[in-house]
């Protein structure tokens, strides 16, 4: 059962809808006419509903998505490009900001599980949130693109960067240079979504994913997804004493004391075998 929040005392409503579910938080790009097209205003807005749903319990997991038959065409050119060249330089540099810091310096770090659900058009400057959520999956039939090159610019922002982190050289060269488009099937195949999947069964997949995570000791789920993303600029060293460390902070700070729960069911309960489902949690 949905249970959709439309209060305009919520920081969501204009370019960003927000609907819970059973702990799942849908959020979604709401610029249809255009889209879902990323403009300041919608930037504003993402930051706002991003640090209000952090601490929002009926919040578990966020779903990022787009109204309509679109996740997002990328930045929009009137609303945000061209807004941005009538103003000063400071003016400017606070859009930049705005945007940078939703889609990836929030996203990357957030401290809830994120999962974008591309159910359309995704190119150019939606790359960068696609990306730095930490899960993805695909419609089949959406219609992913590197188009800039196309009409006289190059991947604008981060989008460079943060397909570098995904897509190897030469294939992300190989877009980049020639501006093709592709499916979400050829997406999951270049390793920018986790799968692929029928357009009608892209919901139910993506609920289906969230469940398990929602299943998952949240504090351990959140410190597990962050030490990753970290050790994965460290060298081996560096990634040796961050990651014990990270793991008796972890032990620290977890309330369901889930590592004591986990080898105590192993050990001397014999009720949980690793690999096989989570330890019991207490409710």
């Amino acid at each position: 059962m949905s249970d959709t929040n439309t209060s305009r005392a919520e920081p969501w409503g204009d370019n960003v809808l927000v609907e819970f579910e059973q702990g799942i938080a849908w959020v979604k790009l709401n610029r249809p006419d255009k889209r879902n097209a990323m403009s300041v205003g919608l930037a504003e807005e993402m930051n706002k509903v991003l640090d209000v749903l952090e601490i929002d319990d009926r919040c578990g997991v966020i779903v990022l998505t787009g109204v309509g038959d679109a996740f997002s065409a990328g930045m929009d050119l009137k609303d945000f490009f061209r807004a941005t060249d009538q103003v000063s330089d400071v003016e400017r540099m606070r859009a930049y900001r705005s945007t940078r810091a939703w889609q990836w310096r929030t996203l990357m770090h957030y401290a809830k599980p994120t999962i974008a659900m591309v159910n359309g058009w995704c190119f150019g400057g939606a790359f960068t949130p696609l990306i730095c959520c930490d899960l993805a999956v695909a419609s089949e039939d959406a219609v992913f693109g590197l188009s800039e090159i196309n009409w006289g610019v190059i991947p604008g922002g981060v989008v460079s960067k943060a397909i570098s982190t995904l897509m190897n050289d030469r294939k992300a060269m190989y877009y980049v240079m020639t501006g093709e488009k592709f499916d979400g099937a050829k997406a999951a195949e270049l390793g920018l979504v986790n799968e692929a999947v029928p357009a009608d069964q892209l919901r139910a997949r993506t609920v289906e994913l969230a469940r398990v995570l929602l299943e998952k000791n949240p504090t351990v789920l959140r410190q597990a997804r962050l030490a990753y993303k970290y050790a994965r600029y460290m060298d081996w060293e560096q990634s040796a004493e961050y990651l014990t460390a990270k793991t008796d902070q972890t032990t620290f700070v977890d309330p369901e004391r889930g590592r004591e729960q986990g080898l105590k069911q192993f050990l001397d309960d014999k009720t949980y075998r690793p690999g096989h489902g989570n330890y019991q949690r207490e409710s």
